[in-house]
């Protein structure tokens, strides 16, 4: 029984680390199905309407029945809170996210998108949702680590260096179109869709406190994103024949991005910002562009750039950095237990912790 009682718990504690590994991964796959529904006529703003609806549907039963007893009680002020955290997250920063892609290129954005964990950082850090001790070794390693990411970040960006040939062998071979135009443009778009991304985390935490139902939270976060994507493309797409859909490449992208994407990973990303905070969701995104470029030599028979490389193992180091600083904010284990876990904590597999300092600053945070 002492082991299995272990096993929980290293099984809960390391549970938010595998999660989000698995959120980045499916993130990597996203890119490549999204580039090619693009290539075959999808509609970049509809793709981000339709995605966000088919979200809603898939969570909205699992929310209704499920958080039925927990769900609080909706105000004004928390609706438009909510409101707020959908056009952050969801229908903004993804429409300016793709309109930026017109401009550069999608190595340039997943490269860019390797920022986020360190705005992030910046702004827990105003914010005191995030613990820096500058005399500690872990508060110097947080600091060293979101620094690290950062200058990978833009090594990934600015330097290039010689071509690695693609893999000969790969099973399909995709050709990125090299007609790039108004690159100030993109990198605008794309640097306003990562600030407004960060903030989405950071909001998350304060919204969690207020309304903790995690499925509803993110049924609605689909809904409303959905719904303020549809206004904005019927703004600037007047054609119906963008809305149409055929059972194709373009189908099924909006079925991956809409189940796993809007629906699963959502929700994924508000239990894993709830148990370790923002910082520490975000910093696993870079993972998402060292996947990317594994996927892009070894499957799809793209050219790296030694730039790519280098850039990318600055970017793991730091992540390894912070983490490591983090360790040290987890909540501990409150004591260990002589005996046998009791029925109630077999029915409950969640452990009781006690409050770590990331905790309190938050909860200082919000008081203040």
């Amino acid at each position: 029984m002492a082991n299995i009682y272990a096993f929980k718990i290293i099984y809960w504690r390391f549970m938010p680390h595998f999660l989000l590994i698995f959120v980045q991964t499916s993130f990597s796959f996203l890119y490549f199905v999204t580039e090619a529904a693009f290539k075959h006529g999808l509609n970049p703003h509809v793709y981000v309407t339709y995605r966000y609806f088919l979200g809603c549907a898939v969570v909205f039963p699992f929310a209704y029945f499920l958080e039925r007893k927990v769900r609080p009680k909706m105000t004004f002020p928390l609706f438009l809170e909510i409101f707020v955290l959908s056009l952050l997250g969801a229908s903004l920063t993804l429409n300016m996210y793709f309109a930026s892609l017109k401009y550069t290129s999608p190595a340039f954005i997943t490269s860019m998108t390797n920022t986020i964990p360190s705005i992030t950082f910046i702004f827990a850090t105003i914010l005191r949702l995030e613990v820096v001790d500058v005399r500690n070794p872990r508060g110097i390693a947080k600091i060293l680590g979101a620094l690290m990411s950062l200058a990978g970040a833009l090594t990934l960006t600015f330097y290039k260096g010689p071509e690695v040939r693609s893999l000969q062998g790969a099973p399909i071979h995709i050709r990125s179109n090299p007609a790039q135009q108004n690159w100030i443009k993109g990198s605008f778009l794309l640097a306003a869709s990562c600030i407004t991304l960060s903030m989405w985390f950071i909001m998350q935490v304060y919204t969690l406190k207020k309304y903790p139902a995690q499925l509803s939270l993110t049924a609605m976060i689909n809904f409303l994103g959905g719904l303020q994507s549809a206004v904005f493309t019927l703004c600037i797409q007047h054609k119906l024949e963008a809305w149409y859909i055929t059972f194709d490449i373009n189908f099924w992208c909006i079925v991956y991005a809409g189940v796993v994407i809007c629906a699963l990973t959502v929700f994924l990303q508000l239990w894993c910002t709830k148990q370790k905070g923002p910082v520490f969701v975000t910093m696993f995104s870079p993972l998402s562009t060292i996947l990317v470029a594994i996927l892009a030599y070894f499957f799809f028979g793209e050219e790296l750039q030694t730039g790519s490389l280098l850039g990318g193992a600055i970017v793991i180091i730091g992540l390894y950095l912070l983490l490591l600083g983090k360790e040290g904010d987890q909540d501990q284990i409150k004591s260990q237990v002589q005996s046998s876990p009791t029925y109630d904590e077999e029915k409950d597999p969640h452990i009781e912790m006690e409050t770590s300092q990331e905790e309190k600053a938050i909860q200082q945070g919000l008081e203040k």
